[in-house]
């Protein structure tokens, strides 16, 4: 029964997205949708291969500016999660303002970033970093904060201190909550490079996307986001099979879901 619901899960999915590709590729060949307001996925995909030569610089640029802000915004991430979860003050200082940064749009911070650091790779970098450090950062604390009080105060009743109650138990307990996090911020990184790149820049698929809108080019212009759609696709793939391999709990969960495939 397990392995029919494992395939029905996977099946239906992939049965809709082909549905409406060819709904949709069927009314612009018919006529209804004019294609130079939507073009057709066959002409997206063929316009794809031909322009891949170009955009494999563009790619490798996105990628960059998002790998650079996204380890950054972990790093900052873990180090203020800790903090806030040790020190009572911290997250009483911290927390409503991480709260409150969300409800400032990023499209409307990134032109005072191109204002304040230029056009170069900072201000992008800066963009993916407000982009992925909130989803990290709360999950992180969800996650520290989530372990069994009865344990806690069993291993201080045996001796043990924070160091070794944090690093033998809580960060461990905390790591399914954290790696949540990371598949979330993971998506929005490319997002965020992008729109770092909107406002200014040589190169990055940001940067092709407005010069082919401008070119009135649509068929490359969704090339690009078919291509920015798969990259986050991979990244969030990446993410996850990284949590099967360093959480316990993923490895017997993957196993078990392998053996009743």
């Amino acid at each position: 029964m397990k392995k029919w619901v494992n395939i029905e899960n996977k099946l239906i999915p992939l049965a809709f997205i082909i549905l409406l590709i060819v709904f949709w590729q069927l009314i612009v060949e018919g006529g209804i949708v004019k294609k130079y307001t939507l073009p057709a996925p066959a002409d997206i995909v063929t316009t794809l291969f031909e322009i891949m030569p170009v955009l494999i610089e563009h790619i490798s640029v996105t990628l960059m500016e998002a790998a650079i802000g996204f380890l950054v915004a972990i790093g900052l991430a873990v180090v203020l999660a800790v903090l806030m979860d040790n020190v009572p003050v911290v997250k009483k200082a911290f927390y409503p303002l991480i709260i409150v940064s969300q409800t400032v749009p990023i499209i409307a911070l990134a032109p005072l970033f191109a204002i304040w650091f230029g056009f170069g790779l900072l201000p992008k970098v800066i963009v993916v970093i407000l982009v992925c450090f909130f989803p990290v950062t709360i999950s992180l604390i969800h996650g520290l904060e989530s372990v069994d009080q009865d344990l806690l105060n069993l291993l201080v009743s045996m001796g043990a201190n924070k160091l070794q109650i944090f690093r033998l138990v809580k960060f461990p307990a905390s790591m399914v909550h954290f790696f949540s996090g990371l598949r979330i911020a993971a998506t929005y990184s490319i997002m965020g490079a992008i729109i770092g790149e909107w406002l200014g820049g040589s190169s990055g698929l940001g940067v092709y996307m407005l010069r082919a809108k401008h070119s009135y080019a649509l068929d490359r212009m969704f090339a690009a986001i078919l291509v920015i759609v798969v990259l986050s696709i991979l990244v969030f793939l990446f993410i996850g099979l990284l949590e099967r391999l360093l959480v316990p709990s993923k490895k017997i969960e993957h196993e078990r879901q392998t053996i009743d495939f």
